[in-house]
Parts: C-alpha cells; sequence; structure tokens
C-alpha cells in the first residue's frame, strides 16, 4: 500500500522519497492507549519544553486490556512513551524546518514528518491509577488522543551514553 501526500505543500528545499512510501507486509502494532492533552491542530507546542513551560493536564489511559503491564510503575518515575503521529507526512526525507538554515535530513530531525511517525517523549510520573488505567504525566507535545505504542522506564544507566553520565 502507498501513501501518497501533495508535493504542492513542500517547503524549498525539500525532498520526498523518490519510491513513493511503502507500508511493510506483516508490521502489526498495538495501540496499548491514547494521550489526553489540551492540544489539536494549530496549537500544539513544537516540544517538550514549550510543552512543559505552558502546562497542562497531560495524561496518558491505557486500555483495560494493557494495564496489568503498570505494575511496577510509581509516581516520580521518568518513562519513555512511545507514541504515533498519525496525522504527519511520511513520505519527506529532506526537511526545510524553519529553525534551520539550511535543509536537514529527517533522521537528524525530531519533527514528526518521517515514514515511520513513531514519537516518543520523555516524561515523569505524576500519579499511577492501575485501576482507571490513568497515568498522569509532566508534559506532552502531542495532539488529544494520539494513540500510545509503548511505555518503557527510562534508566540514567543505559540511556545516557557513557561519555556524558556525570
Amino acid at each position: 500500500m502507498t501513501i501518497a501526500n501533495d508535493p504542492s505543500d513542500l517547503r524549498p528545499g525539500e525532498r520526498t522519497l523518490k519510491t513513493g512510501f511503502v507500508l511493510s507486509d506483516g508490521m502489526g502494532l498495538a495501540i496499548i492507549g491514547q494521550i489526553r492533552s489540551p492540544w489539536s491542530n494549530g496549537n500544539c507546542p513544537k516540544n517538550l519544553r514549550e510543552a512543559r513551560a505552558r502546562g497542562g493536564p497531560f495524561a496518558v489511559e491505557i486500555a483495560p486490556a494493557y494495564r496489568e503491564g503498570m505494575l511496577g510503575l510509581s509516581v516520580g518515575d521518568p518513562v519513555v512513551l512511545l507514541y504515533w503521529m498519525s496525522g504527519a507526512r511520511r513520505d519527506l526525507i529532506v526537511q526545510a524546518p524553519a529553525h534551520r538554515d539550511c535543509p536537514t535530513g529527517t533522521f537528524a530531525l525530531r519533527s514528526p514528518a518521517r515514514p515511520n511517525p513513531v514519537a516518543l517523549a520523555v516524561v515523569r510520573l505524576l500519579s499511577v491509577d492501575p485501576a482507571s488505567g490513568v497515568l498522569q504525566i509532566d508534559a506532552i507535545d502531542a495532539f488529544d488522543g494520539t494513540p500510545v505504542l509503548d511505555i518503557k522506564p527510562w534508566l540514567a544507566s543505559v540511556d545516557v551514553p557513557p561519555d556524558l553520565q556525570g
């Protein structure tokens, strides 16, 4: 299945994939929940720093079938959220973001526009309620209702490169 996007909305210097975007057969993702935020198209912050400055409330609602997976999560824990930016372009391989002085490869950017629009955020848990499946978090820069793919613990001993550990 090929997904086409409108080439007329490209910025100067941007390029799309030459072969078009093709979804791989056999790839399946489970949506484990959804993000709850005040954001929608037109008012969403560009990053977590801006989301924290603007304030929430922010939460992740875990679907009933996945709530047992919350066992072991605690208030104050930093976690990595992986979520699906479903409205993002999937064919841009070079982008021209306003904050850069020249076009830049997609893999050198945190833009949601990418072949697989998987986003990640490292957030802190403010409350954990396994019964309702709600995780209150300190911030998120995603639209309300964004599908959540996974949650992983953030571990300084694993996630910080050795030469950056203090």
